[in-house]
């Protein structure tokens, strides 16, 4: 059980990636170690730094931006394929020249800048609006979803250009990709709460089949995408590789966004 502060106040993200990562907060031996409060990810980073949250499963980026520590060892990252980063284009990569993102996006939003500038040598503008994919194509080139709303797209059936932003990533920098990490301030990003948060991990990774059944359900997806996306296209448990993934990440985004405060994230190792 957390030792810094009684039920600190935890901001954790609604989306299907995040199930296993709570399960055990909200019905293993974990449940009430913390006050946990669900929105996207942009509204964690918001909270946090409203100061209306403790912790955070916040974007990677705003972890940067806002000069937070982090609790190692879980989060949120791919190696590859991540399936729920979709960049969606009616136009080639290289031709892009604005792109309607999804509201709820901070690191991938970044991640799609990182792309196209580096691989596809093309900078273009970034507005944000909800996840409705027609009305993004009707303002802009291009469409970045992510999370729920991108798993039920399926890219194939599409008449456009589709990129996986984990895929392009991965071939990009032979790298993983870490998107979400539980940030916050030294006093809670402790050993203890860091152990609360591997712990509920691990009671989640064996309670698949069940999260599998309740989350199709509640979400309207199938079973097996469930299944596929939770234990295949994403990757909770950080080592080395993901974090060398993080750095590099923060460096790329570091020469698009001078200002970025990146010196902790890059040195700090789990």
């Amino acid at each position: 059980m957390p030792t810094s502060l009684a039920r600190p106040r935890v901001a954790a993200v609604s989306y299907l990636n995040t199930v296993p990562l709570i399960w055990g907060l909200e019905h293993g031996p974990s449940r009430g170690a913390f006050d946990v409060q669900y929105c996207v990810p942009s509204e964690c980073a918001d909270r946090m730094r409203r100061g209306d949250a403790d912790i955070g499963l916040i974007p990677v980026i705003e972890m940067a931006r806002q000069g937070f520590d982090y609790c190692p060892g879980t989060g949120i990252a791919c190696d590859g394929e991540v399936r729920s980063i979709l960049l969606i284009s009616k136009v080639p990569p290289a031709q892009i020249r604005t792109v309607v993102a999804d509201s709820g996006s901070r690191t991938s939003v970044m991640l799609a800048r990182v792309i196209l500038d580096s691989v596809f040598d093309t900078r273009p503008s970034i507005t944000v609006a909800p996840p409705s994919l027609g009305d993004m194509l009707l303002a802009a080139d291009a469409a970045l979803v992510i999370g729920d709303p991108a798993l039920h797209i399926e890219p194939d059936a599409l008449p456009y250009h589709v990129l996986d932003l984990g895929a392009e990533w991965k071939r990009f920098t032979g790298l993983p990709m870490v998107f979400a990490m539980w940030s916050g301030a030294p006093q809670f990003t402790t050993e203890a709460n860091s152990r609360v948060f591997v712990d509920s991990l691990r009671f989640g990774m064996r309670e698949m089949d069940t999260i599998v059944a309740a989350e199709s359900a509640e979400r309207g997806l199938p079973s097996e995408t469930v299944r596929t996306y939770l234990t295949r296209h994403i990757r909770f448990e950080l080592g080395e590789n993901e974090y060398e993934g993080l750095r590099t990440y923060l460096r790329h985004a570091a020469r698009l966004e001078p200002t970025l405060l990146i010196r902790d994230a890059l040195t700090v190792t789990p």
